[in-house]
Formats: structure tokens, sequence, C-alpha cells
């Protein structure tokens, strides 16, 4: 479980996040949804240590987090999917599994099975750069990137972002089921109402910082005036 408590962050003298409070329950997926600037995106670089935090806590599992460098976090078990992907376009899919695994506290290779398995793509062009990928490939292989660390709690920031539907699609049932099957947590940061509607379990709304009301995606289904309310301009 994540527990974030009164978390206050932002840039310099600037607060974006405004004593924001969540629980992320373990096994679940999560869907974190706002307009564009409220606070999205500082709230996954303030869990993974990119930016100080002003005052609050955050923990995995009961193990605080806040304070800890970024790579102590990724050791701790916090998978992070930057928006923009952030992939090595000049080195090859295996070398950028490589890195990725060679950063974290295991330091082998020995989830490529399983993530071939759950990505077949990147086994057939396991030699080619991620540079010649299309943006939804190159989704794929930053996620599979943060999945070869074994993670506890996977954090998406935006995985929609220029990526045709049928991909997202392809995507966002895909990470459903490997939560489903392997139990990992899952906090997606999306304003693409299909993908939340096929991954997640719970919504939460943020404004101005803030955290302003949660619901179950069944809620979600059955009545949107929640997005009208905190989606629409």
């Amino acid at each position: 479980m994540l527990e974030i408590s009164n978390l206050q962050a932002g840039y310099n003298e600037a607060m974006v996040l405004h004593d924001f409070s969540l629980i992320i329950e373990s096994g679940k997926v999560t869907a974190l949804m706002g307009r564009n600037g409220m606070g999205k995106t500082t709230l996954l670089k303030s869990i993974m240590g990119l930016l100080p935090l002003a005052s609050g806590r955050i923990s995995l599992d009961g193990q605080p987090l806040q304070g800890l460098e970024t790579h102590k976090i990724s050791q701790a078990g916090v998978g992070y999917v930057p928006q923009g992907r952030e992939v090595f376009e000049d080195f090859t899919v295996y070398e950028n599994l490589r890195l990725a695994a060679l950063g974290s506290d295991i330091g082998s290779l020995e989830m490529l099975p399983q993530i071939f398995n759950w990505f077949p793509i990147l086994e057939k062009r396991l030699s080619q750069k991620a540079g010649t990928f299309s943006g939804g490939q190159q989704q794929i292989l930053a996620i599979a990137r943060a999945l070869i660390t074994r993670p506890k709690i996977l954090l998406l920031d935006e995985p929609t972002e220029g990526i045709q539907p049928s991909i997202v699609h392809e995507i966002g049932v895909k990470l459903a089921e490997i939560s489903t099957q392997t139990g990992l947590t899952i906090l997606l940061v999306e304003q693409n109402v299909d993908m939340v509607k096929t991954m997640a379990d719970d919504i939460a709304f943020i404004e101005n910082g803030a955290l302003m009301e949660q619901c179950s995606k069944q809620i979600l289904l059955e009545n949107d005036a929640l997005l009208h309310r905190y989606l629409s301009l």
C-alpha cells in the first residue's frame, strides 16, 4: 500500500501540492485525473524523490520514502514511467532493458522471459534501436523497462500521450491483466477516459494540488458528472 499524507511540494517557492493525501491500495489500479496544471505530474515526481517535499509523508508498505534518493526509492519497489517515455533512443531494446536491470537491486535479466511473454514485440526486435520505434512501441518498452525491476507499484504518467487509440487499448488491457495476475499496484495519471475505464479500479480527482473526490470505476461508468466537473474547461 502506498500512503501519501499531507504532502506539500512544488518548485522553489511555488507550492503545487497542498496537503495532498491519498491511499493507493495494494493490488489495485488507481487513476488520478484532473485538468492540466493541477499537480498530477508533480505528485509522481515527488513520490520518486525528483522534487523535494516541503512537508508530508510518503510510505510504501510502511517503509518511509520521503527523503530517500531516487535510486533508493526505485530499489524500495517503485517503478516509474515518466511522461514522454524517455527511453534511450540510441540504445537497442536489449540495452534499454539491461540498463534498467543493472540500476535495480536485482542486477540481472531474470525477468526477461516474463517481459517477452507480456510484450512479444520486444523479443522480436531485441536488437533494434529504440529510436526507430513508433510512439506506442516506445511506450511498451518504457513500461517493460520499469517492470523488469519487479516493482511493488508502477507509476504511469500520461502513458497514452501521442499514441494511436488501438495501441492505447492494447496497453490498457495488458496492464490490467498484469496487475490482476501479479498483484502489481498501479498509480495511473491519465486524462484519457477510455484508458481509465479499461484499467482502473478506483479513480481520484485532483484540483489545484488537493485531492477533491474519489470513486470506484462503476460509479464513473454510471455517471460522468465527476468527469465534467474535474476535466471540462
